[in-house]
């Protein structure tokens, strides 16, 4: 007790535990593993997609790829039953300039002589198949959007000058101006009165993969606007765009029906008419029943839609369907019945029309 500690020993400090060199080998030791079933049991989704390169060279391709146009493209995706999703532009024309192939251990997606119009999102997914029937294999998928940069080109090009956004309140609308470079800074303007409209990330939000969208659609947002885009001291402006609101709530049609005359005489023409108000974007497809079809009565159904404005800027889709007979017999008596159909779902009314 009292003793200095020797001048060659550094006093210990509060939580250090020096240990001393030696040369005697220990043996690691090895963690034990948990019980499987106490482990995560998610299952881990796993990119399958790789990028062929030049000279036979693969690679996982990155979330992003900016190529120049006039490029060959192939993806392939591990798998023997592969899915695959790509720019909807390439589909609608069914352009032969894509290939998409299935080999016993992968599938091939190959596009040549891409173009600034093939920007978009390529992705891939394994399929689960039970007989005829097969599922998503959410675990197993592969995404990668590519831009196609070309001269002169900002924007993915539209194919028309001018294109309508609907405004629905309860979901959100998307301006779909987008850019072919990835470093392009981009704002929206309103045509009148001239302003730039600030993506402030509350109202409307920018995102360089489908445009600007607008979260929470207003009345008072409607009207003419086009994009702007600057890149490497150039600047582009996008086509224009109509944004109208949208009053009809999503759902299956609301259909009402009308005959010219509940009451017809002999000889007499009749005509009945079936009606529904519904979003401007949704098209409705009807069918007819009536009392001369087992007889094979002739009888003309023309179809019509066309865009309707209700005050306070709101707009609706008036489609209608008109059944005429001609030369009223007895056989022609009874109900008419209409069944007008959409997306999600379909509405059936009826009314009836007699012999005076």
């Amino acid at each position: 007790t009292g003793q200095h500690p020797p001048k060659n020993k550094r006093p210990k400090e509060q939580g250090e535990n020096r240990i001393k060199p030696t040369n005697k080998k220990v043996k690691p030791k090895i963690p034990k593993i948990k019980d499987r079933d106490a482990a995560d049991s998610t299952p881990k989704t796993q990119s399958i997609m790789i990028q062929v390169m030049d000279k036979g060279r693969f690679q996982k391709p990155a979330a992003t790829l900016s190529l120049t146009a006039g490029q060959t493209v192939e993806l392939r995706c591990k798998g023997s039953k592969i899915g695959w999703s790509y720019p909807a532009y390439l589909d609608a024309f069914k352009d032969s300039r894509l290939s998409v192939k299935q080999h016993e251990r992968y599938g091939q997606l190959t596009l040549v002589n891409s173009t600034s119009a093939d920007t978009g999102e390529f992705s891939c997914w394994g399929q689960l198949c039970n007989s005829y029937v097969c599922r998503r294999d959410e675990a197993k998928t592969g995404s990668t959007y590519i831009f196609f940069t070309e001269k002169g080109e900002l924007f993915v090009p539209s194919p028309s000058y001018f294109d309508v956004v609907y405004l629905n309140p309860d979901r959100e609308a998307v301006v779909p101006c987008r850019v072919t470079v990835l470093s392009a800074k981009v704002t929206l303007h309103r045509e009148f009165p001239a302003k730039e409209i600030p993506a402030n990330g509350t109202d409307i939000v920018y995102d360089m993969k489908r445009g600007f969208v607008y979260l929470r659609p207003q009345v008072d947002q409607q009207g003419v606007v086009y994009c702007k885009a600057e890149a490497g001291g150039k600047s582009q402006i996008s086509v224009k765009y109509q944004l109208l609101y949208v009053e009809v709530p999503r759902g299956p049609p609301s259909a009402t029906i009308v005959a010219s005359s509940t009451k017809v005489k002999g000889g007499d023409d009749v005509r009945v008419l079936c009606a529904v108000l519904g979003e401007p974007d949704v098209e409705v497809e009807f069918r007819w029943i009536f009392p001369g079809q087992k007889d094979e009565r002739p009888v003309t159904i023309q179809d019509t839609w066309r865009l309707i404005h209700r005050g306070l800027g709101h707009t609706t889709r008036l489609s209608q369907s008109v059944i005429a007979v001609h030369d009223f017999e007895t056989s022609d008596t009874g109900y008419y019945i209409c069944t007008a159909q959409n997306p999600q779902g379909q509405t059936t009314v009826t009314t009836a029309v007699e012999f005076s």
